[in-house]
């Protein structure tokens, strides 16, 4: 037997789900089928040999839809990235394998995000690939605490390798710059080692002093030219070009003075000290891209370590990874909840803020599903493991998280297009200075210190890091506001919606109304219309069904058997009850069944203006009469609306109700555009017009009878419990239900985006100025000539200033 995931393209509602599992299962071979319409996607286990997949998918596309084979994803970590040009080399070298679909290098996080079709393409090819090029890809994800270990070694090693470095580069500087600086404030160098008396022991002693520092930023050396040797230069191959020039002159030098040419200049201070601050911003640049990834870190340290479980009739405590599905856990008061469940024993409240941001705790008894991570407050309950490991709801938005920080906004392309030819540019243009500047006229010296500026000025890093880190905080800035942002692209095109269109059950409105008004026709009475309405709605899923269900379990009236139910998608529902059709929805189902409304059209407007629903109830023909539901408006919604007037948006309000209810509830909450009876596979087309006008516009709804409507959108927001994270049809996913999170998203957005100019700003100017400085155009007007020390430290400092500025949205606080 096989297992495949396809994804169904064409489905509109969940009857088109339903017909695509029909189909599938009728198939020979098919064992289970099973389609959410969430995410589109169709899980099927067939037997290849009686059903071929091909066969399938015909069947599928007989129905009227399409079936796709899933391609793969997975993040792979690379080890051995120094700069945006190494991003660039690793997804130049996967994208050229057969069968991958797409490779995203995030610098910042030094993940490959790929996508690659399993048919063609394996993952240990990708990583041959990889690895080929000069770099490690590693498919074993590491927990938190074995990666903040391996950052840790990493900040501490760099810190070493800067105070060796800096250990001899100050005695190194001191001598070297004694003659012209330090003899000035009275300080001359001791006579044995005095340029004047002794020039060859002043430049052995340079060189013994430069050795070292050499040989602790070999790494710079042997990736840079290992690199460069490969046709695919990066920042490091800079760095060693630059500062082997700067030490093989200084070598020759050496010999020539021993020899007695005394007429040479040294420059091991110059390859020492680049070295040296070349490692000091390494340094900040490592401790700052660990501050940007701190979100993911407090959300993956909000799971508790270990678990108590009951085996063989005895509490026994394992690790978290070890937790199987179907174990019975223990949790104690005050403990948290290691995976997701359900009660099976006990009775208590859990705080689940930490998902949904409702600081009230939930009672929980048997039967109850309950969330990991969350806090259990008073009882000792028992519960069974449902999701464990990746499954669960805290790992489900922790990978969203992820996936977001490792995509990218398309206003990275110029940065990225830049990065991938930016190096041999550099290398070219130091090349043809230098020789200028010798050609001219100047000494071999006054060339090589041109040559070695250039080549140390030039910043690929802070391109690659302009976009990504911004991102990286600024979706984790969400995450910790309960605003879960999908994508770079998501977070880009937010602060451009002009309109925003919210669906009004559960997302306006709390989403749970309840019966206000029975008015009957004839001999009819109160209960007995309740009784029918609530019997034949008992099937219905709907809202506006349940609220009438729950109005008949209030009163305690029995349902009543049907003997047929048909659901009729944005009308309502017919049923039989003794024999008799009975119609139970909005005008429209009874106006198309012949029913006469005429005499209750005017009762049915006065609810509606009051911001009531009415639900027609027919009888074989004759109507029975109206049962009206109210839904209440969420206390947040026309603050949100508001704010989003104050924003220079445009708010409307999309539902199947009729119009006079909907402007009603529009009207509560200020809301400027009203689209009314519109049927659940329309809302799609509904929001495509909005489009047609030219206006950017964003969907809000529920994620599940609004997928189509939220794929349709520029932006999709799902209103989710905090625990339906997986919802694919959006980009933005509000974990905390809570309709203020919509303009903190957009104000999210505008802030990153600012940010991301910001940088790319900073980073693009920085290499457009300091390039030519180093080329030496100031001292072609009578200005000074850039040192290569100087270059060396803006270099380090760039990329750092980079970082700084991407942590400033650290401090992001929504306008409440």
């Amino acid at each position: 037997m096989e297992n495949k995931v396809l994804k169904i393209e064409g489905m509109t509602c969940a009857a088109c789900a339903k017909a695509v599992e029909r189909v599938s299962k009728k198939l020979d071979g098919v064992s289970e089928a099973n389609v959410n319409f969430a995410t589109e996607k169709l899980n099927i286990t067939f037997d290849a040999e009686k059903t071929p997949l091909s066969d399938i998918q015909a069947a599928i596309e007989k129905a009227g839809y399409k079936a796709l084979v899933e391609s793969n994803s997975k993040m792979l970590m690379i080890e051995g990235m120094t700069c945006a040009a190494c991003a660039k080399a690793v997804e130049r070298v996967s994208k050229k394998l057969d069968g991958v679909v797409e490779a995203n290098v995030n610098f910042a996080t030094e993940k490959l995000s790929i996508t690659y079709e399993p048919s063609k393409v394996r993952v240990l090819d990708i990583k041959k690939a990889i690895e080929k090029a000069g770099y490690k890809a590693l498919e074993e994800e590491q927990d938190i605490d074995s990666d903040k270990e391996k950052k840790e070694r990493e900040i501490k090693g760099l810190w070493n390798r800067f105070i060796i470095s800096a250990v001899f580069a100050i005695p190194l500087l001191i001598i070297a710059m004694g003659p012209m600086i330090i003899e000035k404030l009275g300080m001359p160098l001791p006579m044995s080692i005095n340029p004047m008396m002794h020039k060859g022991v002043y430049s052995v002693l340079q060189l013994v002093l430069v050795l070292p520092i050499i040989i602790t930023g070999r790494k710079y050396f042997i990736v840079g030219f290992k690199s460069l040797f490969k046709a695919s230069p990066n920042m490091d191959s800079l760095i060693a070009i630059g500062t082997s020039a700067a030490f093989l002159y200084g070598v020759f030098a050496v010999f020539e003075i021993l020899s007695g040419n005394i007429n040479y200049e040294l420059y091991f201070e110059s390859a020492g000290v680049i070295l040296t601050l070349i490692t000091l911003g390494k340094y900040l640049e490592a401790v700052a891209k660990g501050k940007t990834s701190e979100a993911i870190k407090k959300l993956m340290g909000l799971a508790p370590k270990t678990a108590i479980i009951i085996r063989d009739d005895k509490e026994i405590e394992i690790s978290i990874d070890d937790v199987e599905a179907g174990d019975i856990i223990v949790v104690k008061p005050g403990e948290k909840l290691p995976v997701d469940g359900e009660v099976v024993e006990g009775i208590t409240s859990v705080d689940e803020s930490m998902l949904t941001g409702e600081s009230i705790p939930v009672e929980k008894t048997v039967g109850d599903k309950v969330v990991g991570a969350s806090i259990n407050k008073n009882g000792s309950i028992k519960y069974k493991a449902t999701k464990v490991g990746k499954d669960t709801a805290l790992a489900q938005i922790v990978k969203l998280v992820e996936e977001a920080q490792g995509s990218k906004a398309p206003i990275a392309k110029l940065a990225d297009v830049i990065s991938g030819y930016f190096v041999p540019v550099v290398i070219s243009i130091a090349v043809i200075a230098g020789l200028a500047w010798y050609l001219s006229g100047q000494n071999s010296a006054f060339a090589l210190k041109i040559f070695i500026s250039i080549l140390v000025i030039a910043c690929p890093c802070a391109l690659g890091l302009a976009t990504p880190t911004a991102i990286m905080v600024g979706t984790g800035k969400g995450a910790e506001q309960g605003v879960l942002i999908k994508s770079g692209t998501a977070l880009e095109s937010a602060y451009k919606i002009q309109t925003i269109v919210f669906d009004k059950t559960g997302t306006i409105t709390e989403g749970k109304p309840k019966v206000t008004d029975i008015i009957t026709v004839g001999d009819i009475k109160e209960d007995e219309l309740l009784q029918i309405a609530a019997s034949a709605e008992k099937g219905s899923e709907h809202p506006l069904g349940e609220a009438i269900v729950k109005g008949a379990e209030d009163s305690n009236l029995e349902f009543i058997k049907l003997s047929s139910f048909k659901a009729i998608p944005g009308h309502g529902i017919e049923v039989s009850i003794y024999d008799k059709t009975i119609w139970l929805g909005n005008k429209k189902l009874m106006v198309e069944n012949n029913v006469n409304i005429e005499s209750f059209e005017e009762i049915s407007n006065r609810l509606a203006v009051e911001g009531k629903t009415p639900m027609f109830i027919g009888i074989e023909g004759d109507l029975a009469g109206i049962i009206a539901v109210a839904d209440t408006v969420k206390e947040n919604s026309k603050k949100a609306v508001e704010k989003l007037h104050k924003m220079g948006i445009e708010v409307a309000m999309i539902t199947g109700d009729n119009k006079g209810t909907a402007e009603a509830i529009a009207k509560q909450v200020g809301i400027d555009r009203v689209l009314a009876e519109v049927l659940p596979q329309d809302k799609a087309n509904e929001v495509k017009k909005l489009q047609e006008e030219g206006k950017k516009v964003a969907m809000v709804g529920d994620g599940i009878n609004d997928a189509p409507a939220l794929a349709q959108a520029d932006i999709g927001i799902a209103i989710g419990s905090g625990t339906d994270v997986a919802m694919e049809s959006a980009d933005i996913v509000l974990m905390k239900s809570d309709l203020m999170d919509v303009p903190t998203a957009i104000q999210l957005s505008k802030s990153t985006i600012r940010n991301i100019k910001q940088n790319l700003f900073w980073a693009f100017g920085y290499n457009t100025l300091g390039i030519p400085v180093a080329a030496g155009i100031l001292y072609l007007f009578g200005g000074p000539l850039l040192n290569p020390m100087i270059a060396a430290l803006a270099m380090s400092l760039s990329s750092v200033s980079v970082l700084s500025n991407a942590l400033r949205l650290k401090r992001f606080k929504p306008a409440r």
